[in-house]
């Protein structure tokens, strides 16, 4: 079932959950531009692509595309794809690092959505799926969905 957007939400990444079995999701902050933040104020941010990597005891958001509006500054140049630093503390990258390096978890960026006057990034730390858990999980999810359909037209039957 696909996931409806939030009030504050800006960009959601709904092949995450398909493709991954998230297991733990936290919030970490952005290091945003001035034209990044004008860009997700008009809702031009996509996560399709994008992923969470750990490089020298930093978080990064790598392949996330904030499309500049037309009208950004041309000084510094707008990079629609730079990578960017999130913000965590130092026990949750500790801890981050420690469960992608011994169980061969991946970080996996979920939703882009303001908090405040801030944005932010749900990450997801979850396991990747294979072809047949997927269609299993798809079977389940519909089988659920049935299950729902029938008890309503049951009840209405004994009315």
């Amino acid at each position: 079932m696909a996931r409806k957007p939030q009030p504050g939400q800006i960009a959601a990444n709904r092949r995450a959950y398909r493709d991954y079995e998230v297991l733990e999701e936290l919030d970490a902050g952005l290091a945003l531009l001035g034209w990044e933040v004008k860009a997700l104020r008009a809702g031009r941010a996509s996560l399709v692509e994008a992923y969470v990597a750990l490089r020298g005891g930093e978080a990064w958001l790598i392949g996330a595309n904030f499309a500049p509006l037309p009208s950004a500054s041309a000084h510094p140049a707008p990079v629609a794809d730079r990578d960017r630093k999130l913000l965590l503390h130092r026990h949750q990258l500790d801890r981050l690092s420690g469960k992608v390096q011994q169980r061969g978890l991946a970080l996996v960026p979920l939703t882009l959505y303001w908090s405040g006057s801030k944005a932010k990034l749900r990450v997801g730390l979850g396991r990747g799926r294979k072809q047949h858990d997927k269609r299993r999980a798809e079977q389940e999810r519909d089988w659920a969905r049935e299950k729902q359909r029938l008890a309503r037209h049951s009840a209405q039957g004994r009315r």
